[in-house]
């Protein structure tokens, strides 16, 4: 009875986990268009912008910012432009572990409560780092149509600040907010060097870099800018094909990463299923752990492996 009762908490505290995400996934986009369209209108008709959604868990917010911890996270939430706090997150990651716990504990075995907890909190991570992947991958599929901007108005006899600013303006995010950013830097008395140099820092890309490099040294030195520029755009277009062209032949390997540790997963649940009460035997003493331990750090070095061969730098 107290296992059912349990694996009924941890699968409501599970299942709320995951529907927050969803929602937050969800709504963030609607959001910021929402904030958008509120902001341009606003400035049309010469009255000021709205304010920002209503937080949850500032108390924990404030907290968190004041740790090296909560530093970390805000630089890593900022690098996804996702619209969530450090709070949030972590009240979410927490209730995410807690859920993960309770769940492994009920179903496997409590030894395993702690090992699905570190997962999460590994999870959570991947989750940053996956988001931040893909604002940069939209952000270099943007590049092309950038330089294409930027070489039409320095052939136009605009200058470079202009150039951005109108570029800002076109483009949709995360180009445009990026850049947005960047024109409200220069505005405030930084150089193109310093406000470009941070932008590629937050996006690190070789094709942002490439063009980062060929802004600065021609705000610098002068020359002939746009033909440097239409080259840029030519070979950011067929990059921009490379890539697409290499994710599609990589796509099995990726699924092949994700497969082997749902296997040894599945594979546990089925023994503890036909033989209940398995796995609690088995982690009953000290060499049934050491066992489980190099059996899932096995799984987890074949699932960065796989990963690691289907990674090819382009």
């Amino acid at each position: 009875m107290e296992t059912t009762a349990q694996l009924a908490l941890g699968a409501f505290l599970l299942a709320g986990a995951l529907a927050v995400a969803a929602v937050m996934a969800f709504a963030s986009g609607r959001a910021q268009k929402k904030a958008l369209v509120e902001r341009l209108t606003a400035e049309a008709v010469g009255q000021e912008q709205p304010a920002d959604r209503r937080r949850a868990f500032t108390g924990v917010d404030k907290r968190l910012r004041r740790t090296r911890l909560g530093r970390l996270v805000q630089n890593r939430l900022a690098a996804t432009g996702m619209d969530i706090t450090p709070g949030e997150f972590f009240v979410y990651v927490v209730v995410l572990v807690a859920g993960l716990w309770l769940v492994a504990a009920s179903v496997l075995a409590p030894f395993f409560g702690p090992i699905a907890g570190i997962l999460g909190v590994i999870a959570a991570g991947a989750f940053l780092t996956h988001q931040r992947q893909r604002r940069t991958e939209q952000f270099i599929n943007q590049l092309p149509e950038l330089s294409r901007i930027l070489a039409n108005a320095t052939s136009a006899g605009l200058a470079l600040r202009t150039g951005l600013s109108m570029a800002a303006e076109e483009l949709d995010a995360p180009a445009g907010d990026e850049l947005t950013l960047v024109t409200n830097q220069l505005a405030l008395g930084r150089s193109v060097d310093d406000a470009l140099g941070e932008l590629a820092e937050r996006l690190p890309s070789r094709e942002l870099v490439v063009l980062v490099t060929t802004l600065v040294l021609a705000n610098r030195a002068g020359g002939t800018l746009v033909a440097s520029l239409r080259n840029l755009t030519d070979t950011l277009e067929e990059r921009k094909e490379t890539r697409r062209e290499v994710r599609t032949m990589l796509a099995e390997v990726n699924a092949t990463a994700f497969t082997v540790p749902v296997l040894g997963l599945g594979a546990m649940l089925m023994m503890n299923t036909m033989m209940p009460g398995a796995l609690a035997r088995v982690t009953g003493s000290a060499l049934g752990q050491l066992a489980i331990i190099v059996a899932v750090g096995l799984f987890a070095a074949g699932f960065f492996v796989i990963r690691r061969l289907g990674k090819i730098e382009i």
